[in-house]
């Protein structure tokens, strides 16, 4: 139990270092970054990496909500599931998001021969294939948690 006390102790720390660095990169790094492109690509492009930071943040905030139950030996609940779908959810609409602009970038870079070059593309390629791993590890995850969550169930009613 020891062990798991640190443990928890230790992801609390990384989520919420995580966490205020999000909050500094969304107000203070990306408009600084983006300050110098046209309007044009300047507000879509704040507007939708905001969102996927804050799809992060929310990811945060549900881990660390989960890990409240781990700590109250709750871990195998409804609660617990409600939670796994929120990270669910707010991962597949930050991947969208992602996705989308990343599509949008890749369609103006072919579709202008001045800046025509697939090293943006295949960077925004991989970036996308591997920003959809949690995603569907999470919902492997899921899987694992209602089957776990009916053992458990079963398990109680046996004692």
């Amino acid at each position: 139990m020891l062990r798991s006390r640190w443990s928890v102790l230790l992801l609390r720390v990384a989520l919420v270092v995580a966490a205020l660095w999000l909050l500094v990169l969304m107000a203070m790094s990306l408009p600084g970054e983006l300050r110098d492109e046209a309007p044009a690509f300047r507000v879509p492009a704040q507007v939708v990496l905001t969102l996927v930071l804050a799809s992060v943040l929310v990811v945060i905030v549900c881990i660390w909500r989960l890990l409240t139950l781990v700590q109250r030996d709750r871990l195998f609940s409804d609660a617990s599931r409600r939670w796994v779908d929120a990270i669910v959810w707010a991962l597949a609409i930050g991947w969208s998001l992602l996705a989308a602009g990343a599509l949008t970038v890749t369609t103006v870079i072919f579709l202008t021969p001045e800046i025509r070059d697939p090293g943006i593309p295949m960077a925004l390629f991989g970036v996308v294939v591997l920003s959809s791993l949690p995603m569907l590890l999470m919902i492997v995850m899921r899987g694992l948690l209602r089957q776990a969550t009916g053992y458990r169930a079963e398990l109680d009613e046996v004692i």
